[in-house]
Formats: C-alpha cells, structure tokens, sequence
C-alpha cells in the first residue's frame, strides 16, 4: 500500500487515541519515510528540514497568545461578558437568552468570514475574540463543537469561492497559476464559479451542525471567574485595549506579519499600566504555555509534509489508482478527491497541497475528459478537502487554541472530529456533483 495512505491513516489513529499529535505526526513521518523507499537517516534529515517551515505560525501563535492573556488581565474580557450577561437581568428568560446565543454565533460567522478578505488577519482573531466568550457560552450551555464549526466554516469556504484577501491568494495566486502552468487554459473569472457547487456543500455541513447536530445545550464547568460580580472598568482601561487591539490589527496589516503585531499588542499593554499585580513575564509565559502545543503540532507537520514531498510516493499514488479507474469518469472524480483528502489532511494546508496535486491532476483530468471548469472543481475541492478535518490544520487549531483556553475542549473530539464530518463528506460529494456536471 502507498506510504502516503498509511502514513495519513497512522497519523489519525494515533491522534484519535489520544496519542499527542505532535508524537502522531513524528512517527507517522519515519513509517512515511521508511515505507517511501528512504533510508532512517534520509528520513530524518528531510523530517528536520522541513520543521523550519512552521517556526513563523509557531512564534505567530506563541505572541498571539501572550496578546490574548493580556488583554484578560486587562479586565475587558470579563466587562465586556459580564456587561452581557448584566443586561439580560438577573432571571434572563428564553427570548433574549436566544437573542444573545443567535447574536454571538452570527458574529463568531461574521469576523471568522471578514477575517479572510475585509479584514485579513486569518485566525488571529481568535485567541482574542474566543476566550471572553466561554463565561457566557457556559452558561448558555452551547455546545463548543458548533463554535469550532462555524470557525472553520468561515476560514475555509471564504477562501474558496471569494477572490478577495486569501481568497485571492488561494484561487488566483495558487489555484489559477497553477492549472494554467499544467496545461490547462482558464480565465481568473472562471475559478469562484467552478468552486461555487462545493462551496454549497460546505453550506449544507454548517446548516446540519447548526439545527441538528449541536443544537442541544451541553454541559461546561462553570469557572469560579464567571460567578463573580461585575466587574468595572475605567475609561482609561478601555481605551488602552481598544488602542492595544487596534496597534495589533494595523501593524499586521502593513507589516502582513501576525509576529509583529501581536508583539506590538503586548508592548502597548506592558508600558501602559492597564494591567496592574501581574508580572508582565508571567503572562507572557502564560500566553506562551496556552499556545505552545498548537505551536509544535504546525512545526511537527511541515517537518511531516517534507518528508511526504521527498518520498515522491504522491505521484505514485495517483498513478496506482488509474489502474483501478478504467474508463469510468465517475469513479475517477471520486478517487482524486479521496487521494486528495488523504494529502490535504496530511500536509495541513489547502495552499500548500494545490501545487503538488495539479501538476497530476490537470492531465489525468484532461485525458478523461473533464471540462475545464470541471477540473478547476476538481483539483480546488481536492485542496480544500482536509483543511477542514487535519489535526495538522490551522483551519482546525486555531478553533482549539480559543475554545480550549480553560481546559474543555479537545482538540481531536471537539475541533477536527465534528469538522471532518461536518465539510469534508460534503465536500466529496459537492466536489464530485461539480466535476460531472459542469
């Protein structure tokens, strides 16, 4: 069986028991390496090679999270979340309980959609929007699994069908170039219609979560900050974290480095005073220790996508399957979007997974007829097909690194289980829907 295949799978199962996926990813790499016809050392040295690639995300998410502490120990989070739960009174009754939790996930939707184009910070909204949310989401008993599905929901699908921010990046930088760079001759204004079925798909996944799958309410230990009375907050205060917030914002924005504007976000806090009988090292450490395990599992994965890439055994795959497809059209859409998935989920990253499967995918899809709408379907959905779903995927840890913050929600169960059910089979049967129809 392909390297890649039982690599992928071992990664899986051994994150499913509760094995650390940064130890998941790690062996996974050595059986992928071992099994690709590479030497222990060979293995090795690719596997050390590629953790570079994932140092920036690392000290992205470690500065973020040092952000995000501070900004609690400044006293807006639990004003802004007790100012919430004061205005639905002391005996709230269900209409503006309903109001609120309707407020709150249309919101979650919203900044997660804007993240990508209007305002282009991907997810490092989200240690900092999240974590003041869990007192109220804990006492509504919302279930976290929907808040990590509308989170990948709107980091995922915008990308896929709006051309704007990483949109951009990924359907005309990425996608585009690279389709016509393998033979196939397409225009920019044909991708977001050919993506637009298995976007639909993506829709169908977050309808289900919503109205069906988590709609119960779900127990969450109560923190003892979340009894306490209200808290108040001077002006000055105020004015500091939204200054704080803004500086972190802006300088992401024109420096396009999460690193640079979260360490920008800490400054204004530290030399401020808003944040009084807390050593500034102590929450930074704090911050640090909150984001360090996502931090490793995205170096441990460009180490595991490095050693993927060196075996070759990606093209190998696509090739073994041929033997399997015949002259059946069908059976070959499904197939490639499977051998997709299994990539995608992987290496972690939809943008990253694009370049290797279109050099493959634009012939075979040429060779078995495939229009060129069709194929734009085709190699996009097998992309973005195990974004949503890796444990290896930011689509999926920055979900974690917020609804995670006091300890309830796992990363595997609660994030990357309950999105790969909810987009990833969607996906397969939209993406396949899109590849014999258009």
């Amino acid at each position: 069986m392909n390297s890649v295949v039982i690599a992928v799978s071992l990664m899986m199962l051994l994150s499913l028991f509760r094995i650390n996926v940064v130890i998941s990813l790690t062996v996974s790499s050595l059986v992928a390496g071992l099994l690709g016809g590479m030497d222990l050392k060979a293995t090795v040295d690719a596997f050390n090679n590629g953790l570079g690639g994932g140092a920036e995300i690392a000290l992205s998410y470690a500065l973020l999270g040092a952000f995000a502490v501070a900004l609690s120990h400044s006293g807006l989070a639990d004003w802004l979340s007790q100012s919430i739960i004061k205005k639905l009174g002391k005996t709230p009754d269900n209409n503006n309980v309903k109001i609120v939790k309707w407020s709150m996930l249309i919101a979650v939707l919203a900044m997660a959609i804007s993240s990508q184009n209007i305002l282009p910070i991907h997810i490092a909204f989200i240690p900092i929007m999240i974590p003041p949310l869990l007192g109220l989401m804990n006492k509504f008993k919302l279930d976290r699994r929907l808040i990590a599905c509308i989170l990948t929901f709107g980091l995922v699908t915008t990308y896929m069908i709006l051309p704007i921010g990483f949109g951009g990046i990924f359907l005309d930088s990425i996608l585009l170039a690279n389709l016509n760079n393998n033979g196939l001759s397409v225009v920019k204004g044909q991708v977001p219609s050919a993506m637009l079925i298995p976007a639909i798909g993506m829709i169908v996944g977050l309808l289900i979560a919503v109205f069906i799958s988590y709609r119960k309410p779900r127990e969450y230990q109560v923190q003892d900050t979340e009894t306490s009375e209200i808290q108040t907050m001077n002006k000055a205060d105020l004015v500091i974290a939204v200054l704080a917030i803004a500086s972190m914002l802006s300088v992401q924005l024109y420096t396009g480095s999460m690193i640079f504007g979260a360490l920008i976000g800490f400054i204004v806090f530290s030399f401020s005073g808003a944040i009084r009988n807390v050593n500034d090292q102590d929450i930074f450490n704090q911050g640090v220790r909150m984001m360090a395990a996502i931090g490793f599992i995205m170096i441990s994965a460009s180490g595991f996508a490095a050693v993927i890439k060196q075996t070759g055994e990606v093209a190998s795959l696509v090739t073994s399957i041929e033997a399997l497809i015949g002259n059946s059209k069908a059976l070959a859409a499904f197939l490639m979007l499977i051998v997709g998935l299994f990539i995608t989920m992987g290496i972690g990253s939809s943008f990253s997974t694009v370049p290797i499967i279109a050099a493959i995918y634009v012939p075979l899809a040429i060779q078995f007829g495939f229009s060129p709408a069709a194929t734009i379907a085709l190699v996009g959905t097998a992309g973005a097909l195990g974004d949503a779903g890796s444990p290896a995927s930011d689509s999926t840890l920055g979900p974690t690194a917020g609804l995670n913050a006091d300890g309830q929600h796992d990363h595997m169960r609660d994030s990357v289980i309950p999105t790969f059910i909810h987009y990833n089979i969607p996906l397969l049967v939209f993406g396949w829907v899109a590849a014999m129809t258009l």
